[in-house]
């Protein structure tokens, strides 16, 4: 890699065009030395090595002058070297999609509003592996765990409600996820299930599975969204047209604080506003940290001498021209 230690004094390389453009009209308002009252009686006549050469010597005093104003920047070369022992952290999001995450007291609803937060976190996540899980009234695996986290994006990006039986199954939602991520070798397994209901479908007790993850060292961290009282929701009518209209706010508190108490540090996180989901999000990033051990070299080398050997080449050969080929 290669940095200049001053590298304002490349400002001055601005010299080298504007000498060159006063170069060419200086020429261009020179006359012959000696006039002829007809001057195509000199167009047969063949042009001299010195005609050819009349500008080299301009050009080398330019090529110098460049070489010298990079030399003062002091061009130098990095080399560095970074060797790094991560304990990678594997995650599997396990994401409410049923009717009830379009809800709009998040902008522009819950649903939305989580996948923002979400890819968020993924983004800040580079070393670790996450896995994406969707539920409603049935789960299914939307990504399994992946260090490819564009691939991850774009899959959350597309997750969306109404692609499966409506309804909050819970304990699948929380199975599905269990599955794949109980055969890990990570340091540390975590899954993160976030709904605004509560748990009406399914075949899977959600505290059992619960208890399974804690079976596997797997670590919950649950979250519940909507804001307490009632929230606005949007329905069409036979029409087409969306209509809203308040509807009670239904979430199963206590069970999710078992299934997170369930795990070894899990913990049950409420967000009423997107500001709060954030927090959470950053929160529980905080708190799941990787362990880094990194040992860093560095050697940086200053390469200004083959531009001050290039321009002392370019002045020699300058004064050689000018008196050997170019001597008047």
């Amino acid at each position: 890699m290669t940095t200049f230690a001053h590298p304002w004094l490349l400002l001055m390389l601005a010299i080298v065009p504007l000498l060159v453009a006063w170069y060419v009209l200086r020429y261009r308002k020179q006359h012959s030395a000696i006039q002829f009252s007809n001057s195509p009686l000199l167009k047969g006549l063949p042009t001299t090595m010195r005609g050819r050469l009349r500008h080299l010597p301009f050009a080398l005093r330019m090529v110098a002058l460049a070489a010298v104003i990079v030399a003062l920047a002091r061009p130098q070369s990095k080399l560095s070297y970074e060797k790094m022992k991560v304990e990678g952290i594997d995650i599997v999001l396990s994401l409410d999609v049923s009717g009830s995450m379009l809800a709009e007291d998040f902008s522009p609803n819950r649903l939305e509003a989580a996948k923002k937060v979400a890819a968020e976190f993924i983004e800040g996540r580079k070393t670790d592996r996450i896995g994406l899980v969707v539920f409603a009234g049935e789960s299914f695996t939307q990504i399994p765990l992946t260090i490819d986290h564009h691939v991850l994006l774009e899959q959350l990006s597309k997750v969306k409600s109404g692609t499966m039986r409506d309804g909050t199954a819970m304990g699948d939602g929380l199975a599905t996820a269990i599955n794949r991520i109980k055969d890990s070798k990570a340091k540390s397994k975590v899954i993160i299930l976030l709904t605004d209901g509560v748990n009406n479908q399914g075949s899977v007790d959600p505290y059992s599975a619960a208890e399974i993850a804690a079976m596997y060292d797997i670590r919950i961290y649950t979250i519940g969204v909507g804001r307490m009282g009632m929230a606005p929701y949007p329905f069409r009518d036979q029409f087409g047209r969306i209509h809203y209209q308040n509807v009670k706010v239904e979430l199963d508190e206590p069970l999710l604080r078992q299934m997170a108490a369930a795990t070894d540090h899990g913990q049950y996180f409420r967000a009423t506003n997107k500001k709060s989901l954030q927090q959470i999000f950053n929160q529980i990033d905080k708190m799941e940290k990787t362990r880094i051990d990194a040992s860093q070299y560095s050697q940086t080398k200053d390469e200004y001498l083959p531009f001050l050997l290039a321009a002392l080449a370019c002045f020699v050969a300058e004064l050689l021209v000018r008196l050997l080929i170019l001597r008047r």
